[in-house]
């Protein structure tokens, strides 16, 4: 069977009024320490590209210091799960659908933009999932079993999962921000997440994975 050809991963057109979360560069990764004690305004610009909620950041900034990093993230889990409507809607404006593997054959990436439409179509916002350790060739067999078994859900069902998924991308960003702080569980580079170039670390987290309009 002929296959087509190879494409770079997919980049999908933003909407007007998207601010895509931008993965993290190796050398932006702190240890705890940096992050308790720098500025306001640069740990707000860190915790946005973890999740881009602005009362998120401002609140797990605000309690500053934390003593080790599963206090962090516990705090960080707490205000995500706090997020109101709003909140949620700003998050969602800044994520993006993983990347696929280099190598991915051209049909895969129609596959998965005819799917993305769909969703979109229907929920009004980017499908965000956390993809976790799937290994990279299993990637986009599991965003596509994702966004077809959510299809079936209605707006509030599918408000609750995404803000779930949300949770766990932006913890498991932190994780990687900050991986030389200490041992976690959650540890384990995130494949999932969110970019505006769709660098879905998600997120090795290289730069946290990712997922735009974690």
């Amino acid at each position: 069977m002929t296959r087509g050809p190879t494409l770079p991963a997919p980049r999908l057109p933003y909407a007007p009024g998207r601010a895509a979360i931008s993965a993290l560069p190796r050398q932006t990764r702190a240890s705890l320490q940096e992050f308790n004690t720098a500025p306001v305004d640069q740990a707000l610009t860190t915790l946005l590209t973890c999740l881009h909620s602005h009362r998120w950041a401002h609140r797990v900034a605000a309690h500053r210091p934390y003593p080790d990093l599963d206090s962090l993230l516990a705090a960080a889990d707490e205000a995500a799960y706090d997020l109101t409507a709003g909140d949620l809607t700003e998050a969602l404006a800044g994520e993006t659908l993983p990347t696929l593997p280099d190598g991915t054959y051209s049909v895969a990436h129609t596959a998965l933009n005819a799917a993305h439409a769909a969703y979109e179509a229907r929920f009004g916002h980017a499908f965000v999932i956390y993809l976790g350790d799937t290994a990279p060739e299993e990637t986009l067999d599991r965003v596509l079993e994702g966004i077809r078994a959510r299809l079936t859900n209605d707006r509030e069902e599918e408000r609750v999962v995404a803000s779930d998924q949300l949770r766990k991308l932006a913890g498991n960003r932190l994780v990687t921000y900050l991986r030389g702080a200490g041992q976690h569980r959650s540890a384990a580079p995130p494949r999932g997440a969110t970019s505006p170039n769709g660098a879905a670390s998600g997120i090795s987290r290289q730069p946290p994975p990712h997922w735009r309009p974690n």
